[in-house]
Formats: structure tokens, C-alpha cells, sequence
């Protein structure tokens, strides 16, 4: 297998754990949030923290709302330009899953600057500009610090019609899941700090995590989407899993339709997995049952965690036809419905 070669300057040297894989845990998290004082929020703030939600909405008036997100993390790759990108699409992905339209973003940025050039930080900015460029939108400010990983990101702000927002909360028993995007990135990225990672491998990779989930505007327009939410560091099965939460429901997966990005199979067949995986899974594996004798790398799988991963939609059966074919016309060839909600608790694996 040949594997890409090594960058001038390699930015994942500098991270502790690349992309969505740098998340707090999500058990600390739930720490964390339990013990943040609640106080009384306006009527207007439609979605806050109360739903482990994808942003923020407030609303503006009768036709319009706010979404508001940020999401920033050391590197994934070693290329600037793809860092960027990679970032910047993973960001924007948020306002996406709530149903919105991007409309401006402002830049963050951390630095070590007497380790990096001026011009692979210029390359890491000009990959994030062309993302925004993308959707149509522009990077109208930000802020930029000195730290010592480089850190990159955006503050995204986007509109959506108050009716169309689409919580991860709303998902019906009998509804269908469909995801959006292959998973692997977690394994894929884990590869390539090893320096195994083929030139076919990085390709998949910046092929799914520079894919704008565009997708989900059109969504929200749609009755029979009850909820949506996109697979980031937590993996497939953790944020499934807040999706149950908030429903109050359970779900079921089929394994055999979950798409898988080809090379990342055959890592985690061979034990690739990064640390975020296993600490995913030791936040929520208690709630997953897996089939009797299941390998350890489709465990690995499900908790593997994504960076800019698909959108994960809950939609009524007679639904499902006309979200595949929105999928369709963005170009998400790899789109397919994965389970149902049912009735219950947590997650099953079939």
C-alpha cells in the first residue's frame, strides 16, 4: 500500500488529538454541564444547551431565526490548505443540521508562531476562505491568538424559518434514520498520524470531510423530517444516542447498511482506533447492546469519531424516498437508511 508522503511541516505533531477527536469526552461533558448554573432564558432562545443540540436559535421574528455555532480543533491532516477546509466544513455543518442557511462566519484562530510559518498558517486560512466561498458566504471577522497547537475553526452564523428548525430531540418512535456521510475519518485520521494511510485513504477522507452537508437546508423544509443532527466527535453511536435521549425513545441499527469509507474497514479490522474512541465508548457503551460475539472493530466503528461526519436524519417511512433524493441531488452518493427509533431506551445493534 503507498502511503502519502510526508509535508514539509507536519501540523498534526503538534496535536494531542486531531479534529472532532480533541472533544471533551462525552461523559466529562455531562460533568461539566450538570454543575453550569441554569438561569431563566428568553422566550426567544428556541434551542440552548437543554437538548445537546447542534446550535443555538433565537429567534428574530415571525419568519426568521439565529442559528449560531462555533467548532475549532487542532489538526487532522498535515496539509494547511486541507486543514482548513476540513474545519471550516465541520463548522458550518452545524447550522446545516438545524435546518439553516449560512449567511457569515468569523474566523478562530490559534497559532504557535515560532513553531509554524507564516505561510502554512496563510494556507490554513486561505482553505477555510474557500469553504465559505463555497456556501456562499463571507469570513467577516474572527480572532486570532498565539498558543502552542495550532487551533482553527469558525463562528457560524446562519437563518432558518422558526418552524423549520430541526432539533436532535424531536425524533418519533417508527421513524427512519438515514445518514448521510460514510463513517471511518476517526480511523482514517488515526492511520495517517501513524504514517500508513494510502493516497487513496487521504483522498476518502478529504473527499467526506470537505462535503458541505448542504443537504439539510432543503430538510428543514420537509414536515416529515422530525429530527436531524450531524455524526461529529462522539461517533454514530453517541450522538444516536442523544438523539434517544432527548426523544425519550430507543433505536435500532443495522450494522450491514451503516456506509463505511473503505480503507477505514480494513483499519479497524487490523485494531487502528484512535484514543477518543475508547473513551467515547466508556461514556456510553453501557447504553449499546451489540450482537452476541461482535468484533471489537465494530464497536470501534461505532464509537469511531468524526470529523465534518453526515447528517443523521429521523423521518417519517413515507418520507424516506424524498430525503434520499435531496441527498441525491447534493452528490451524497453514500446515503441509505441505517435503523428506526422504536419504542424503549438506548441503542441496539442488530
Amino acid at each position: 500500500m503507498n502511503t502519502i508522503a510526508d509535508a514539509p511541516v507536519r501540523l498534526t505533531q503538534f496535536s494531542h488529538g486531531g479534529g472532532c477527536g480533541c472533544k471533551i469526552a462525552p461523559a466529562v461533558l455531562t460533568e461539566l454541564l450538570a454543575a453550569t448554573p441554569m438561569r431563566a432564558l428568553p422566550a426567544e432562545l428556541l434551542v440552548g444547551t437543554e437538548s445537546s443540540d447542534d446550535a443555538a436559535v433565537y429567534r428574530l421574528n415571525d419568519s426568521q431565526a439565529l442559528v449560531a455555532t462555533t467548532d475549532f480543533f487542532t489538526p487532522i491532516v498535515d496539509d494547511p490548505y486541507d486543514f482548513g477546509r476540513i474545519a471550516a466544513t465541520n463548522a458550518l455543518s452545524d447550522i446545516y443540521a438545524m435546518g439553516g442557511r449560512p449567511i457569515m462566519a468569523l474566523a478562530v484562530v490559534g497559532m504557535p508562531l515560532d513553531k509554524l510559518p507564516l505561510e502554512v498558517i496563510a494556507k490554513i486560512l486561505a482553505g477555510g476562505e474557500s469553504v465559505c466561498a463555497a456556501a456562499g458566504i463571507p469570513i467577516a471577522g474572527g480572532h486570532s491568538i498565539d498558543v502552542l497547537e495550532p487551533i482553527y475553526g469558525l463562528v457560524g452564523l446562519g437563518l432558518v424559518h422558526p418552524d423549520r428548525v430541526k432539533r436532535n430531540d424531536r425524533a418519533q418512535a417508527g421513524d427512519v434514520l438515514i445518514l448521510g456521510k460514510p463513517l471511518g475519518v476517526g480511523i482514517l485520521s488515526a492511520a495517517l498520524k501513524k504514517g500508513t494511510l494510502s493516497a487513496a485513504g487521504y483522498a476518502q477522507m478529504i473527499a467526506a470531510t470537505t462535503r458541505l452537508n448542504t443537504p439539510g437546508t432543503p430538510l428543514g423544509a420537509m414536515p416529515g423530517v422530525h429530527a436531524m443532527t450531524d455524526v461529529t466527535g462522539f461517533g454514530l453511536a453517541g450522538h444516536l444516542l442523544e438523539m434517544c435521549r432527548g426523544s425519550r425513545l430507543g433505536a435500532q441499527l443495522r450494522f450491514a447498511d451503516l456506509p463505511l469509507i473503505e480503507e477505514a474497514l480494513l483499519w479497524a479490522r487490523e485494531g487502528t482506533v484512535t484514543g477518543a474512541s475508547a473513551r467515547n465508548w466508556s461514556g456510553y457503551g453501557a447504553e449499546v447492546q451489540l450482537p452476541e460475539g461482535a468484533p471489537a472493530w465494530q464497536q470501534a466503528l461505532l464509537s469511531d469519531p468524526q470529523t465534518s461526519g453526515g447528517l443523521l436524519v429521523a423521518c417519517a417511512a413515507d418520507s424516506v424516498a424524498e430525503v434520499l433524493a435531496e441527498f441525491g441531488r447534493c452528490g451524497f452518493i453514500d446515503a441509505r437508511p441505517i435503523g428506526s427509533m422504536v419504542a424503549g431506551q438506548g441503542l441496539r445493534v442488530l
